[in-house]
């Protein structure tokens, strides 16, 4: 059955507010602002690495699982929707940041918002394989029938 025009809207909106819901609070549990700066190699910490990669992969699944097909698209929107409003937060300062940080540039930052990103999609497109447990437009193929012997 077709869903209506309406339904795939609030199937859509409610797959990106779960995905950005989850997405925030990844981000808090883990205790990384990725836009606060802080300088040197300690920055890139193993939770660092997973907000960055995998807290947004896992919105990208969601997001998938949530809206159905379709859902690779929508699921680039959760990390660039927290991504900008955590910069824009810690720019008007709305948000503090750990002392000794700094924002980061906003070219700077936007090669990490990227990455984030590609994470996510890299997310969506799993969402949709488990989903339709194949990948592309066409249905899985049905395995054939066994074939007998020929027998001489």
């Amino acid at each position: 059955m077709r869903k209506s025009n309406s339904q795939r809207l609030y199937r859509g909106a409610a797959a990106v507010l779960l995905g950005s819901a989850f997405n925030h609070f990844g981000d808090r549990i883990l205790g990384v602002q990725i836009e606060a700066f802080t300088g040197g190699v300690g920055y890139f910490s193993p939770s660092w690495v997973l907000d960055l990669f995998l807290v947004p992969f896992i919105a990208g699944v969601l997001v998938s699982l949530i809206y159905g097909f379709g859902g690779k698209w929508l699921s680039y929107l959760p990390s660039l929707i927290v991504r900008s409003a955590s910069y824009f937060a810690i720019a008007h300062h709305l948000t503090g940041m750990a002392p000794g940080s700094s924002l980061m540039p906003i070219g700077w930052w936007g090669f990490y918002l990227i990455l984030a990103i590609e994470a996510a999609a890299m997310g969506g497109v799993i969402g949709e394989v488990v989903i339709k447990r194949t990948y592309g437009r066409s249905a899985p193929h049905k395995p054939a029938e066994p074939v007998p012997p020929i027998r001489r």
